[in-house]
């Protein structure tokens, strides 16, 4: 049986902007929620990839929880790419997010770009691999140059 893959992609969509709404205001329960047990994690603070639920959610807890003030994101360029079985999604997107400007308005904080591997356990899309790359990171390029 082929995979649906327009309504699995319209799914990880719908779960990622769950996952993204919390996370603006801090709540990294959504985020933790939606990982399996054996989730595999970097971004660009982690020094090596963190393995695990309970890695992840000690170190979302010290860093993010109740500390974010995103007021809204965008998330042009999304792709979701599906396995033939249908049971394995892997999410690509450009992220914006829209912080405070200080002055009653809004800004652009760094954009991100963004890697979220979806697997189907018994019948639920969870999270088992998350990559957070910087979109532009002008030290890494200077760094690279030099």
């Amino acid at each position: 049986m082929k995979a649906d893959v327009s309504k699995i992609t319209e799914t990880i969509l719908a779960l990622e902007l769950g996952i993204n709404e919390r996370w603006n205001k801090g709540d990294v329960d959504g985020a933790l929620e939606m990982y399996s047990e054996d989730v595999t994690y970097f971004d660009p603070m982690t020094e090596m990839r963190l393995e695990g639920r309970k890695a992840v959610d000690g170190y979302f807890r010290q860093f993010f929880e109740g500390k974010l003030n995103i007021l809204r994101n965008e998330f042009p360029n999304p792709q979701v790419i599906v396995s033939d079985g249908g049971d394995l999604a892997v999410l690509h997107y450009n992220l914006i997010n829209l912080v405070p400007d200080g002055q009653g308005g809004e800004k652009q904080g760094t954009p991100w770009n963004s890697t979220q591997v979806y697997r189907l356990i018994n019948g639920q899309w969870r999270v088992v691999h998350v990559n957070w790359s910087f979109t532009h990171n002008i030290a890494a390029l200077q760094a690279m140059m030099s």
